[in-house]
C-alpha cells in the first residue's frame, strides 16, 4: 500500500477519539494513531494473531484486537456511503459500458463471485439469496438490447451450470459446436476470469479473509470483510488516478492470461 493511501486513512480515522494520541495519568504518551493503524494493517494483510504485533509495533494482543475492531468499524462507518453502497445510475452505466465492450450487452456481473462463502454455504441457505430481491419487486434497471433479432429488457449475470435455467443467468456451453459457440464460450470464460482475478487479488492482499476466522462474532467478521473491500477500493482508485492501474477494463478486449 502506498504511504499516501495509508496516511489518508489514518487522518480520516482521527475523527474517532480512539485514534487520537493521548497521555495517561502519569504523563506518559500512549499509542499513536500510526501504531494502531499499522498493527491493524499487519493483521489484515498477513492474517497474523494479535500477539504477533507486540515485537514490531509494541502493542499487546488484546490492544491489537481492539485496534482491529475499531479500525474496521471506523472505515465502514466513514466510507460505507461511498464504496459499500448499492450501485447508482452512474455505476450501472459504467458496468454496462464495460460489459458491452467485452461483447455482453446489459450484463452486470458474475454471480459466482458475488459471495465470499458461496462455495461452502450450507443447504439451509438455498433459495434465500437477496441478490434478486429487486427483480421480484420489479425494481430492475430499465434497459433494452437486441440479440439475434430479439428484444430483451432484463439485465443478466454470467453463471456456471450449477445455477437454475433462469433468463437472468447466461451460462457457458459445455460442448460448443461451431465457431460461434466456441467464440461465445471463449468470451464468457475470459470475462469471468477477469472478475475472479479481482476477487483473488483481494484475498491475496488480505490474508485474514483466506485463513480460518479467529473472531467468533459474525458481525465482526462481516465488518472486517467490508473494511478490506473498502481499503482495496481506495488503493485501486489511488493507483488509477496516478496512472498506475494495471489495466483499464473499458479498453480491454481480451482477458489477461
Amino acid at each position: 500500500m502506498k504511504k499516501k493511501v495509508f496516511m489518508r486513512i489514518v487522518n480520516d480515522l482521527s475523527c474517532d477519539e480512539y485514534f487520537i494520541l493521548r497521555y495517561n495519568a502519569t504523563k506518559q504518551v500512549g499509542l499513536s494513531p500510526i501504531q494502531k493503524c499499522t498493527a491493524t494493517m499487519r493483521i489484515l494483510a498477513y492474517g497474523m494473531p494479535g500477539d504477533a504485533c507486540d515485537e514490531y509495533v509494541k502493542i499487546g494482543s488484546s490492544t491489537a484486537i481492539e485496534c482491529l475492531k475499531r479500525f474496521c468499524d471506523g472505515v465502514v462507518h466513514l466510507y460505507e456511503g461511498i464504496y459499500l453502497r448499492k450501485s447508482n445510475g452512474e455505476d450501472l452505466e459504467r458496468l454496462l459500458r464495460v460489459a458491452k465492450d467485452r461483447g455482453f450487452p446489459s450484463m452486470i456481473g458474475n454471480i459466482d463471485c458475488m459471495h465470499w462463502n458461496g462455495k461452502i454455504v450450507q443447504l439451509a441457505g438455498r433459495d434465500r439469496s437477496p441478490v434478486f430481491d429487486d427483480v421480484e419487486q420489479g425494481k430492475t434497471p430499465k434497459i433494452n438490447f437486441i440479440v439475434n433479432g430479439r428484444h430483451y429488457d432484463l439485465t443478466y449475470y454470467l453463471a456456471d451450470g450449477i445455477y437454475p435455467k433462469w433468463p437472468t443467468f447466461i451460462q457457458s456451453i459445455r460442448r460448443p459446436q461451431g465457431e460461434r459457440e466456441k467464440l461465445f464460450v471463449e468470451r464468457q470464460e475470459a470475462y469471468k476470469k477477469d472478475v475472479e482475478r479481482a476477487f483473488g487479488a483481494l484475498q491475496s492482499r488480505f490474508q485474514i479473509i483466506r485463513q480460518p476466522a479467529r473472531l467468533w462474532d459474525l458481525s465482526d467478521l462481516s465488518t472486517i470483510m467490508r473494511a478490506c473491500i473498502r481499503v482495496e477500493d481506495d488503493r485501486v482508485n489511488y493507483a488509477y488516478n496516478q496512472g498506475l492501474a494495471e489495466y483499464d477494463q473499458s479498453n480491454t478486449n481480451e482477458s489477461s492470461s
